[in-house]
């Protein structure tokens, strides 16, 4: 017997059918030519795909990370309304009567009309894209929003395919941000970390001191909120900027163990301010970048309070160049740099305020591959010149002269990787990136050791430590410190 139509209930047909005309009535100025352009650009997911690469190429990495939560979502969304929903409830289309020939299309959907499929991709698109930045989200919004009324408007779905689709998209949103964590944490493998006897245990937090950057954004916030819940007897300051530094040495004077909540650059913050006062760090991830919770095993906030509350913690090497900024030694936990990547970083940062992320980002490296000249400095003695200096906290696998990835943070060696200096930047960073790990060639070398001295370095030669931008001394040491730092995280 073949399907019968849905038949739908009196009331919400007659709502439907009052809204619908009420909106065929209202006449908006402008609207009768934007509208129905709009929706034709979203056709086909057009629209949204154009904004996912204008985010890309102007965004910030993390508005880079939430245009493909956006895509995915919309994605997601269309082939549950293509496979299911349209298929599912077989509604006719609205009535053209009453719906001014000027918004009308100019060909009419020919499949069915519940749910609406633009009002789902648009809403997914943007609940993705918001879910991971707030900011890019609420720009989206109102975009979202016109095309799905545009779909009333033009008189090709009722007021109830729209909502339903847009509650659909809200959903797809959702679940793709899920699946984004759920691989997250699969890809968060603990490494072979040496425990760490008698690190205190603190079930309700107290004695914990948590020191959260308030401008790394809604992770910071999450994890803040977890901190609250989990740990409700810890001390929770809120700061960003300038003062972070000094309030970590603060906290850190005064506390049985450092917390500290955002991204990588706050991270090494906390635990120069922790090895400085001899206390256990607690890292709780909210940046936009966690490299190094992720590589230590840490899949998020609630895996640091579990960890905290039993006292479970592991030993981590530290490196060290020395001098550092201000004379003092500074530390690094993921890597450090000279050669092209600071150049780079000191222009973005630079040119950031005044252009965005994204042009600094892409100025900055057009720049450095088109001025840069390598740097002449002086290696264990020997004369040398490179495009870039690259030492990592433990090794790091992969190909390249700045892999990605590391397996113990507690081995105890600085992964040295060198590009050579000679010819342009461009060729030889990208021959670099395609040698093998460990490998030798005319272009990259790498290495493991425990220290390196370095001297002759050319007065304004920039460094780099994760993430952070500071002028390098005339001669300065790296080393590896093994088993410095004290770090919470469940077995």
């Amino acid at each position: 017997m073949a399907d019968q139509p849905l038949t739908w209930s009196g009331t919400l047909a007659r709502w439907d059918r009052r809204l619908f005309d009420a909106v065929a009535q209202r006449h908006w100025p402008g609207a009768d030519r934007a509208l129905p352009r709009l929706g034709r650009a979203a056709n086909h997911g057009v629209l949204w795909g154009g904004a996912a690469a204008a985010i890309a190429v102007f965004g910030s990495n993390g508005a880079r990370k939430a245009a493909v939560r956006g895509v995915a979502s919309l994605a997601l969304a269309s082939a549950t309304i293509n496979t299911v929903g349209k298929w599912s409830v077989r509604r006719p289309r609205p009535l053209l009567e009453g719906v001014p020939v000027t918004r009308q299309l100019a060909t009419q959907p020919q499949t069915t009309s519940f749910p609406s499929g633009h009002s789902a991709s648009a809403f997914a698109f943007a609940t993705g894209v918001a879910l991971a930045s707030p900011g890019w989200g609420a720009a989206l919004a109102p975009v979202a929003a016109a095309v799905a009324f545009s779909r009333v408007y033009t008189g090709v779905h009722y007021p109830s395919d729209v909502l339903a689709g847009a509650s659909l998209g809200v959903a797809a949103g959702f679940v793709v941000r899920r699946l984004a964590r759920d691989a997250q944490e699969a890809r968060v493998v603990p490494g072979d970390e040496r425990p760490a006897a008698g690190a205190p245990a603190l079930p309700d937090g107290a004695g914990l001191t948590v020191v959260v950057n308030t401008g790394s954004g809604t992770a910071a916030a999450a994890g803040l909120d977890m901190v609250r819940t989990r740990l409700p007897e810890a001390e929770v300051i809120e700061c960003e900027g300038p003062e972070l530094p000094a309030t970590l040495a603060k906290a850190a004077s005064r506390a049985t163990v450092l917390g500290v909540c955002g991204g990588d650059g706050t991270v090494n913050a906390a635990a120069t301010a922790a090895l400085r006062a001899g206390v256990p760090l607690a890292v709780f991830p909210g940046g936009t970048l966690n490299h190094f919770a992720m590589d230590l095993g840490l899949a998020g906030a609630e895996a640091t309070c579990r960890a905290v509350a039993d006292g479970q913690a592991v030993r981590v090497g530290v490196g060290r160049f020395s001098p550092g900024p201000g004379g003092e030694p500074g530390y690094f936990l993921n890597n450090f740099s000279i050669g092209a990547y600071p150049e780079l970083l000191g222009h973005r940062l630079r040119w950031a305020p005044r252009i965005g992320g994204g042009p600094a980002a892409l100025l900055a490296a057009w720049r450095v591959l088109r001025a840069q000249r390598p740097v002449r400095l002086r290696l264990a003695g020997r004369p040398r010149s490179v495009w870039l200096l690259f030492a990592g906290n433990g090794t790091y696998h992969g190909t390249g002269p700045t892999p990605r990835r590391r397996d113990n943070l507690g081995e105890g060696l600085l992964d040295l990787r060198l590009v050579h200096g000679g010819g342009r930047p461009g060729p030889r960073l990208l021959a670099a990136a395609f040698t093998g790990p460990l490998s030798r060639s005319p272009v990259h070398v790498a290495t493991r050791l425990r220290s390196l001295r370095i001297g002759d370095i050319p007065p304004g030669t920039p460094l780099a430590y994760d993430g952070e931008y500071a002028e390098a001394p005339t001669a300065l040491v790296l080393d590896e410190l093994p088993g410095a730092l004290t770090v919470y995280r469940p077995r």
